[in-house]
């Protein structure tokens, strides 16, 4: 069998015409189409990472602002809650702040009508007293509070006329004052009296509505006073510090 080499070579030159036509016309564009397509599917990868960068970096700001937020917040809420509580306490300080002034101005009230109940009392006992001595004296001895108090004078002023003497230096009148007029006996008995233990004294007698029961004898720059206040002033002290006991339960009880 002989082989026929034109037909060979034919079939071989058709053969690479074939594949070239093949290369050229279509493996190229197919391989252009798949290059094309490697190509479009990086970029869209590429754009997917990148939109999952953005996404991801989103989120972490918007976690970051939500945590910040939160801070705010719970500032907020810490300073609303200091506010709350300075303001609660300055109102518990102005409360606090009243209650005492009000209590102070209770507990001065409670004192000035203890004061005034006291000297109204002190006062009703002053007279009482009085008027008790005087009938007492009348009743038990026939005798005045006014003259009793003149020969109560008569016998202190031997102690003291020495003094009295002394303290009146170049004054030659003695004064001797009473709320109500002597009576004549005893201006005779007073009179006399300063005239013996005095030498060259005069005696001149005044009255003073104001002044307490009994008599005050001014020589000179000396002035000594025979009262029945040293008497009253016995009874007001324990009358107030009976009222002030009273008073002090009675407050003791209304705090209680």
């Amino acid at each position: 069998m002989s082989i026929d080499w034109i037909t060979v070579v034919a079939q071989i030159a058709n053969f690479l015409v074939l594949v070239w036509l093949l290369k050229r016309f279509l493996y190229r564009p197919i391989l252009d189409g798949i290059d094309a397509r490697e190509a479009e599917i990086t970029r869209r990868m590429s754009e997917a990472r990148k939109a999952q960068e953005k996404a991801q970096a989103a989120e972490a700001g918007y976690r970051k602002q939500q945590a910040r937020l939160l801070a705010d917040q719970d500032a907020m809420i810490e300073q609303a809650l200091s506010a709350t509580e300075n303001e609660r306490d300055t109102l518990l300080a102005a409360a606090r702040a009243k209650l005492e002034q009000e209590q102070k101005e209770w507990h001065k009230h409670l004192e000035r009508e203890r004061h005034k109940f006291t000297a109204q009392l002190q006062r009703a006992g002053e007279e009482t007293l009085l008027e008790l001595t005087r009938k007492a004296l009348h009743d038990l001895a026939d005798d005045t509070l006014e003259e009793a108090i003149v020969r109560h004078v008569s016998k202190q002023l031997q102690v003291i006329a020495g003094e009295l003497s002394h303290a009146a230096g170049d004054s030659t009148e003695a004064v001797a004052s009473t709320r109500d007029a002597l009576p004549e006996a005893a201006r005779l008995r007073m009179q006399a009296e300063v005239e013996k233990l005095l030498p060259g004294m005069t005696l001149r007698f005044a009255t003073d509505p104001q002044q307490a029961p009994g008599l005050i004898l001014r020589v000179g720059g000396a002035q000594v006073a025979w009262t029945i206040d040293s008497y009253t002033d016995e009874f007001d002290a324990l009358l107030d510090e009976r009222t002030s006991a009273r008073v002090s339960g009675r407050m003791q009880n209304d705090n209680g």
